[in-house]
């Protein structure tokens, strides 16, 4: 008989359980309240209940966890002094989805050769969110792999269904049943129905198969999440952070039946890729909060130690340190400048309306 199965698999490799995994790597009582207490803190945030600016800033991706770490214990003592007016969430993103190839995170790719230790990428990117959590920082992601949750979803705070991802069936699925508050960015085009269509699917019970703490193939079923919101990145049809797009979006929001609680990111389209338009991003966009628009419930910012980006190479010894290797980001000056501009002009708006 002819062979008919797995014709262009080349091999199978089995991974620990994500509960032989998660014993491994445990939360500890300190890093769950921190999930817990983050968790709490966005979705006030994003439903309203808080008046504080949700700014979620960090690399566009952890290349290098000695360089991200540094990022993180910086990024902590600044939020400590923000904490009144801004809730500064990081980035922890180890999957970047691909428009055609490339590196594709620190889980598929952990050591930058294309050997593709995926075990070795889970354990890392595991341990990296637990450093972060223990400095008292809540963490964000983007969930791209529908397995992957199973394995880090009990250490993330914020979950993002990008782009590439918005009008998957599956994410939409994956979403209802997270654990987190999960912002739906608009599709690639700039199209924000999308993330709406995204949002009340998401928002609903579903039934589907995955895998379960045992690794065993299972039917789920999901009670939906309330905590969806749209974040908009701009698209193929240009930026969408200024005034009139803003309007646009929260009108489809209410539209749908939705409270418009938006998150604006800095970076993609909305700069043009430019990572140097972003400080001019996110001032315009303060600048419209301070104005009055409470409908920005948030920003996000890519941001690294130093600006810029840099080709993985062949060679990762010679990587610079502290250089994103996929989006370009803003310098860590900028973003503390950014930071304390927000949380001065937010403080300064909230004096005079009290």
């Amino acid at each position: 008989m002819s062979q008919i199965k797995n014709l262009n698999i080349d091999s199978f490799t089995p991974l620990e359980t994500p509960k032989q995994f998660t014993d491994r790597l445990p939360l500890t009582a300190e890093i769950s309240e921190t999930v817990t207490r983050g968790r709490k803190e966005i979705l006030d945030v994003v439903t309203g209940k808080d008046d504080r600016l949700l700014l979620i800033v960090g690399p566009c991706s952890i290349h290098d966890t000695k360089a991200g770490l540094e990022y993180a214990q910086r990024l902590k003592v600044l939020a400590d002094e923000v904490k009144d007016s801004v809730l500064v969430v990081m980035r922890v993103y180890f999957e970047k989805p691909r428009t055609t190839v490339g590196w594709k995170g620190l889980i598929n790719d952990p050591h930058l050769n294309g050997t593709f230790d995926v075990a070795t990428g889970l354990s890392m990117g595991r341990e990296f969110l637990l450093q972060v959590l223990e400095l008292g920082l809540p963490t964000a992601t983007e969930w791209l792999d529908p397995i992957t949750p199973q394995y880090l979803a009990d250490a993330v705070c914020w979950g993002a269904i990008g782009a590439r991802t918005v009008e998957s069936q599956t994410h939409r699925q994956l979403a209802s049943g997270m654990s987190m508050p999960i912002g739906f960015k608009n599709g690639t085009g700039g199209s924000i129905q999308i993330a709406a269509d995204a949002m009340l699917a998401a928002k609903d019970p579903h039934v589907f198969l995955s895998v379960d703490d045992d690794g065993k193939v299972s039917i789920i079923k999901t009670k939906g999440n309330e905590g969806g919101h749209v974040v908009l990145r701009g698209g193929s049809s240009g930026p969408n952070y200024d005034p009139t797009a803003v309007a646009r979006a929260t009108g489809i929001l209410k539209n749908a039946g939705y409270e418009p609680h938006l998150v604006i990111d800095c970076s993609h389209a909305n700069s043009g890729k430019d990572h140097r338009r972003q400080p001019v991003v996110f001032r315009d966009i303060l600048h419209q909060r301070t104005s009055g628009n409470g409908d920005i419930a948030g920003m996000m910012l890519e941001s690294h130690l130093h600006a810029g980006s840099q080709k993985a190479g062949d060679d990762p010894s010679k990587l610079e340190y502290g250089v994103s290797i996929t989006d370009a980001c803003v310098d860590w000056d900028t973003t503390a400048t950014l930071v304390r501009e927000a949380s001065a002009a937010l403080s300064k708006t909230a004096g005079a309306l009290a």
